[in-house]
């Protein structure tokens, strides 16, 4: 498989959530970068393209844009 991020992810198990329009999503965090990461859900439908990740672990609060979805995984770039 080809490589097509820029920076490399690192593995990561934490628990976050997607916050958009006053909805909030449970999610896992798979693994990170500093430029994006791969979150677990149990479905990608409803999600929006653009939503805040929040990841209480790290208290941190993070502008996501989709990159790709899969069944249970989306993929995003911060930003």
């Amino acid at each position: 498989m080809d490589e097509r991020r820029d920076k490399a992810r690192h593995r990561v198990l934490k628990s976050g959530t997607i916050e958009f329009g006053g909805g909030a999503i449970d999610c896992t965090v798979r693994n990170f970068s500093d430029t994006g990461a791969a979150l677990d859900v149990t479905s990608p439908v409803g999600i929006p393209e653009r939503f805040t990740l929040f990841i209480p672990a790290d208290g941190t609060h993070l502008a996501c844009t989709v990159v790709w979805r899969k069944e249970k995984r989306i993929g995003v770039k911060f930003g």
